[in-house]
């Protein structure tokens, strides 16, 4: 048998691929990664890097308009667009070496820039080279889902792959979808000077609690972005001006027409599967998905998947958890399986939304004893010092207090919810939050106070009688 060039042959160079390549060189792995256009893939060009950044010069932007709630004046000049996607630009910069491909070179991985297609279930076509690997793995991530809307094709939409390259101002922004990339685009051009509507056949951030997102919505409409729930498009074409787009509600009982400069396009991703010949490997698809077992096997055992393309949960932290479970059953044939709960994210929103674990909803259609705790920031000394005590947090457990999941709308959520993705995936006890010491004051009190409540909830009248009596106490109450 002809000895396989390679140990391991990545295909795609985004934060799966990129991981998965520099883990197998230190490992002492023989590596060839292949992407076809860029190393860094969605995170750093399209997505987790550029929107942050953005989201941040509108948050800045935001607090000089609001400086008044603080006691200071302050008057924030006309925000010229080009100079804030300027920043964005710069900051990709700075990041970019940390993915260029002499880095990962100088660790011994082998990067081609070419197509790569499968030509059999062990060999695989680039730029006219055959390559075979022991394993290969494919981390080809995700692109933007676009709906077959009548006109759409007529119009120069946007997408999360190329709003970050429009430099002038955006005068009416309109969002199709009502999704993180969605909601957190359409506040942070709200705060930087467009006029932004977003339209959706749904709710506002769909997955999540209703009395969670319901508190990002009342900031949306507070600062004056055009909502529309449960409306269906009918039709896109367009103007002299920009785009028009028309709508119709669920009942169909009600039109409407909506004008805009600019469309952006924010309903869902799709896996990036297509021409890479997996008919010819073996590997089987179903629905635009790749079917992949526990360990991230595809139906040809001998090809792994990680990041957006394995699913389901399309975030960079799952990208780097998976990018591992590959490395151990590949290089070493470790049963590794790869985590599919206590999988937390974090809407970037202002108040950001974080959540871990079930949500109320889930528990309630899963039919999970359970029991709910909540408590305002409007009650954290922090927030309120802070100016910013919108939301609450929200803990679901057993009725014996093990947690089942937690959610946090409000300041700092994303950074908050870390002591809760701990707490579940030790399988810890809602006392363990209540009876750690947290510094006061902070945001991060609020986990505690949320705890608290349970054992609250625990002391019953019968059960304060009971003391009083038992320990001879003399108070009225």
């Amino acid at each position: 048998m002809r000895k396989k060039d390679y140990d391991l042959c990545i295909i795609g160079g985004g934060a799966a691929g990129l991981v998965t390549a520099a883990g197998a060189a230190s490992l002492g792995a023989k590596v060839i990664l292949i992407e076809k256009h860029r190393l860094g893939g969605d995170c750093l060009y399209t997505g987790c890097v550029p929107s942050k950044t953005l989201i941040h010069s509108a948050n800045v932007a935001n607090t000089v308009n609001t400086a008044h709630r603080f006691g200071l004046s302050a008057r924030l000049d006309p925000i010229d667009q080009s100079c804030v996607m300027k920043r964005v630009a710069d900051v990709i910069e700075m990041i970019e070496p940390n993915d260029s491909p002499e880095r990962f070179r100088a660790m011994g991985v082998e990067v081609v820039f070419a197509q790569a297609e499968f030509v059999a279930e062990d060999r695989l076509l680039v730029d006219g080279r055959v390559i075979t690997a022991r394993k290969f793995v494919l981390a080809t991530g995700s692109r933007p889902f676009i709906p077959p809307i009548v006109g759409i094709d007529s119009v120069d939409y946007l997408t999360n792959e190329s709003i970050f390259n429009v430099t002038e101002n955006i005068e009416h922004l309109i969002v199709v979808g009502s999704g993180a990339i969605g909601c957190e685009m359409a506040q942070s051009y709200i705060r930087l000077g467009s006029k932004v509507s977003i339209i959706s056949n749904s709710v506002l951030l769909p997955r999540e609690d209703s009395d969670m997102s319901n508190v990002v919505e009342t900031q949306f409409r507070a600062e004056g972005i055009d909502l529309h729930f449960g409306a269906m498009i009918t039709e896109v074409e367009k103007t002299d001006t920009g785009i028009r787009i028309h709508i119709k509600d669920d009942d169909r009982q009600h039109t409407a027409t909506i004008e805009g400069s600019h469309v952006l396009i924010a309903t869902g991703r799709q896996s990036n599967i297509d021409n890479l010949g997996l008919d010819k490997a073996g590997v089987k698809v179903e629905n635009g998905h790749l079917l992949v077992d526990a360990r991230l096997r595809t139906s040809n055992k001998n090809i792994f998947a990680c990041g957006d393309v394995a699913g389901p949960y399309l975030f960079t932290h799952m990208a780097e958890h998976q990018a591992g479970i590959v490395l151990r059953n590949a290089l070493f044939h470790l049963p590794a399986k790869s985590q599919t709960t206590g999988i937390p994210w974090c809407t970037f929103t202002s108040p950001e939304l974080a959540r871990v674990g079930l949500s109320e909803r889930e528990a309630l259609e899963s039919g999970v004893k359970h029991q709910v705790y909540t408590f305002p920031f409007s009650e954290n000394d922090r927030a309120l010092a802070e100016g910013d005590s919108q939301g609450l947090a929200k803990i679901i457990t057993t009725p014996k207090g093990k947690l089942l999941g937690a959610c946090i709308v409000g300041p700092h959520a994303g950074e908050l919810i870390a002591e809760y993705v701990l707490a579940i995936s030790q399988g810890l006890n809602v006392s363990a939050l209540s009876n750690t010491i947290h510094i006061y004051p902070t945001l991060a009190h609020i986990n505690r106070r949320v705890a608290d409540q349970r054992m609250k909830e625990s002391l019953t009248p019968r059960r304060k009688r009971w003391i009083k009596r038992l320990f001879r106490l003399r108070g009225s109450h």
